[in-house]
């Protein structure tokens, strides 16, 4: 059986599904890797190293996915929306398709990959249970982001982060306000801890207090009810717009007070809770910086603009998109280990075999058989379908 690793085509993406450290224990299981030629380029991993561990080089994307039998992709068609509809066409009944796809909220590109008759396992739904830890590409791109939001914050600044004593005075140390505690959000703790700040941080769920302190963050309380803050799977629950509302009166202090402020909120499949208003960006110093990690989801910070630099009243607001795109050698590094451990639990004498009673396998099988058969993607499908025929 060949797994194929295709060029990523969406823009801006510099990493690769697969890096050559991770096909040996493939090639030992009896799968065959093809590498589209410059897949790893600029990632840092060129074809000769996918060569010396035993891939075959395509020279051209329709050679790869006309002999692969699994496509690894770090973005699959709904993470691609536009160059990846290309690849449907060369897509062919049964063949598997493994990567990020956002199904929760790209229906349209669930409908096509189940009209095209491939099967879509989808790398952003893997269960939050300790077997599929190994798999989890969702904590392993959040790590690099928070790490990478640091220094963004660090080199916006116009302070330095730690606190010096010189001979011209002492320098006070920058302080870190994060919002989410999170994989992300812890990351950033700690990343800003090592830069020598004092870092503050808050999250709805009471239970990662102790987290936050581990890293020397500070936890910070606010009056709210947050009982069914925290979902089955460890995840942050959308709450009402009430609650959200007196979240944002209590914040508005804890913002003014600090230098930097760094936002991970997310909730899956849906628009980014909105936590730091314009009033709370003009009420920070001058000089102050915010980095908006949810950007992408539309953003925590009412002024985000998702891809952009915003200035209001002296604070910089960053807005990134794609964040692990920007550290790709260990972004990649990091992503292959996950694909590869999940093509390792797939694998059974030489094949990958869809096992729909295995947990893993039907919890991240989206498309199969020409058919949306993930419980939750379907009843979201359906919802909005629903709600369209009403109007």
């Amino acid at each position: 059986m060949i797994v194929g690793v295709p060029k990523e085509t969406f823009p801006g993406e510099t990493r690769v599904s697969l890096v050559p450290a991770a096909l040996g224990p493939l090639s030992n299981k009896g799968l065959e890797i093809m590498v589209e030629a410059g897949a790893g380029t600029e990632a840092g991993y060129g074809d000769h190293l996918y060569q010396e561990k035993g891939a075959t080089i395509a020279s051209s994307r329709t050679e790869l996915f006309s002999r692969a039998d699994v496509i690894t992709q770090v973005r699959a068609l709904g993470a691609n929306p536009e160059a990846g509809r290309s690849d449907l066409e060369l897509m062919r009944e049964g063949q598997i398709i493994i990567g990020t796809c956002d199904p929760l909220v790209m229906h349209e590109a669930n409908r096509a990959l189940a009209g095209r008759g491939v099967s879509l396992l989808s790398l952003e739904l893997m269960p939050r249970i300790t077997r599929a830890q190994s798999m989890d590409i969702l904590s392993s791109m959040a790590t690099i982001a928070g790490y990478k939001a640091v220094l963004m914050a660090a080199n916006t600044l116009p302070k330095m982060f730690p606190m010096m004593m010189t001979a011209a005075g002492t320098i006070s140390p920058a302080r870190v306000f994060v919002v989410g505690a999170g994989v992300a959000g812890l990351q950033a703790i700690a990343s800003a801890k090592k830069l020598g700040a004092v870092v503050e941080a808050y999250d709805v769920r009471p239970a990662v207090k102790e987290q936050v302190e581990s890293l020397g963050g500070k936890f910070v309380e606010l009056e709210l009810e947050t009982g069914d803050a925290e979902d089955a799977g460890g995840y942050a629950k959308a709450m009402d717009e009430e609650f959200y509302r007196k979240q944002r009166e209590m914040m508005i202090k804890v913002v003014a007070a600090n230098d930097v402020g760094i936002s991970t909120a997310a909730v899956p499949g849906k628009k980014a809770p909105t936590l730091v208003t314009e009033e709370m960006v003009r009420g920070m110093q001058p000089g102050s910086v915010i980095v908006d990690l949810a950007a992408e989801r539309g953003g925590n910070c009412e002024m985000t603009r998702p891809g952009e630099t915003v200035k209001a009243g002296g604070v910089t607001i960053l807005g990134p998109l794609n964040v692990p795109a920007t550290i790709p050698f260990h972004a990649s590094q990091m992503f292959s280990k996950n694909v590869a451990t999940f093509l390792l639990h797939l694998v059974h004498e030489g094949d990958v075999q869809l096992d729909p009673e295995d947990e893993i396998t039907a919890g991240t099988l989206v498309v199969h058989q020409g058919k949306i058969v993930h419980p939750m993607v379907s009843e979201l499908m359906e919802d909005i379908r629903g709600e369209g025929e009403a109007q």
